[in-house]
């Protein structure tokens, strides 16, 4: 069994309908995610079949207790036709716990015996004595009947971290070529959150934790920080054009290196909705090429809208512009850091003066990076934030990045191991059988397409209301005609009458 519960304010019995109903929503904010949705539902049954729901709420002077169920279990063995989801409330009365009955008795009778029948508790007083520790107000959430893999285990893994719950056998992590390396890739929140749910929720929420806590198995929650992970950090304004008519938007793009830089080559993007993380270490590059490599970043992207169930983002254009935009915030950033990792420097001066370092120093690596990480101390390469701003104009107009493929189509990429950290940038070959602008060059025409689509959708609409209102109005007009026909002969009936 899966126990959630919390101390906040409750739902009263209303709400608690609201909440366990399918595709009930009354989602208003516009700072946070979710309102009675279908993400409890879906949800709680992607981890169980059968779920049961606790709740306590105060309202005014109103104390009230609600119970409800939903239950696969219940609705495949009886067969029912439609989705029953049986409630129970209850109202403290004069220190007494009292049936709060809405509808008839035969009803408020029927629930309690499905939910006895079809719960782990086998009475009235067994169910009441769930709320002793729930306080004056809160919620506990209850998942059973927990789904299993195919070979017959919980698909959740409850032994192996007695202050985690994990997904069953998705712990294994390539990357690294010695011992020690392959522990810090196994150890990064970019691997642990695809199967710890301990390490999913500490960076699930960006803004620090002020007036919550999260406590999974007995243990707080402690919140990771991406930006606070970065070095050699830069911040980049990104200003998308969210439509013609509407208040500028201003976007902030934490980017630098992750700390384990180069030897983790883990990248991403980590997109945050009000708040909410949608896409932990979104890999805008295709793997492969060293550019881009260690590169992790960080927004807040409010002006487009996460899909149904949290985990992306809808394809719409905005979507597709912040893209080509964050792929071009790395390529700028690669191109002016990577030399501080020890890969090569883009810009013609540095990689010059990179190389007679390398010389002086008998072509380690290692004492590169030590030269280049002093003379960034004495002023050669600041580690400061560096305000940056991307004006999103126009859809198209991409300057070249210098975003590069080898005329084989494959990347090059060497060991890192310390003698290893000089490689070279991608570069294409001399038969320029790719042309370096062709992926952005594709990318604007399937934007354009895409936005020309949309256009042609609205027109499309447009001119099918117009339709409908020009056949509104011949209606209308021959209704009229009708009248005036009708009265016209009306008038020459009399007529023809006071003539004879």
């Amino acid at each position: 069994m899966l126990l959630f519960q919390d101390d906040g304010g409750g739902m009263d019995p209303e709400g608690v309908r609201r909440c366990m109903s399918l595709g009930f929503s009354t989602k208003k904010s516009k700072t946070t995610i979710g309102q009675y949705g279908n993400g409890f539902k879906t949800s709680t049954m992607r981890l169980g079949a059968d779920a049961i729901v606790f709740t306590r709420a105060i309202r005014g002077s109103n104390v009230t207790l609600s119970i409800g169920l939903l239950s696969y279990t219940f609705l495949r063995r009886t067969m029912k036709d439609d989705i029953v989801v049986p409630m129970l409330d209850f109202k403290i009365q004069d220190g007494e716990t009292v049936p709060l009955v809405y509808g008839s008795q035969g009803d408020w009778d029927s629930s309690l015996k499905i939910i006895l029948d079809w719960s782990p508790f086998s009475s009235k007083e067994e169910l009441l004595q769930q709320f002793q520790d729930v306080g004056s107000h809160g919620t506990k959430v209850a998942v059973y009947n927990l789904w299993m893999n195919d070979d017959g285990l919980l698909e959740l893994d409850f032994e192996d971290d007695d202050e985690d719950i994990l997904l069953r056998d998705q712990g294994s992590a390539s990357g690294g070529v010695t011992k020690g390396q392959k522990e810090i890739v196994q150890q990064h929140i970019s691997h642990r959150l695809r199967f710890s749910l301990r390490a999913y929720t500490s960076i699930l929420y960006l803004k620090k934790f002020d007036n919550f806590q999260i406590i999974l198995r007995g243990k707080p929650v402690e919140q990771i920080c991406i930006t606070d992970e970065l070095k050699f950090k830069k911040v980049v304004t990104y200003k998308p054009q969210v439509t013609h008519d509407s208040q500028v938007v201003s976007v902030r793009v934490d980017v630098g290196f992750a700390k384990e830089a180069p030897i983790l080559g883990i990248f991403g993007m980590n997109v945050y909705h009000k708040n909410r993380l949608i896409m932990p270490f979104w890999k805008v590059f295709q793997e492969g090429s060293s550019r881009g490599r260690s590169v992790v970043g960080v927004l807040e992207a409010n002006f487009i809208e996460p899909a149904h169930d949290k985990q992306d983002f809808e394809r719409t254009p905005l979507f597709l512009r912040l893209e080509m935009r964050l792929k071009q915030i790395i390529i700028d950033f690669w191109k002016e850091k990577c030399h501080l990792i020890g890969y090569q420097p883009t810009d013609p001066n540095l990689r010059s003066q990179y190389k007679a370092t390398l010389k002086d120093s008998g072509g380690s690596a290692s004492h590169v990076h030590h030269k280049n990480s002093s003379a960034r101390r004495t002023g050669g390469f600041s580690s400061n934030l560096l305000p940056e701003t991307y004006d999103d104009v126009a859809t198209a107009g991409f300057p070249n990045n210098g975003f590069h493929l080898q005329s084989t189509g494959q990347a090059q990429e060497n060991n890192m191991d310390s003698e290893g950290l000089d490689e070279d940038l991608v570069e294409i070959g001399s038969s320029g059988i790719f042309d370096p602008n062709f992926m952005e060059k594709l990318s604007e025409e399937n934007l354009a397409l895409f936005s020309r689509r949309e256009e042609l959708r609205q027109r499309d609409t447009q001119l099918k209301q117009t339709i409908e209102d020009l056949e509104h109005e011949l209606e209308e007009t021959k209704r009229k005609c009708g009248q005036l026909a009708a009265e016209l002969k009306v008038r020459k009936n009399q007529q023809h009458l006071h003539y004879r």
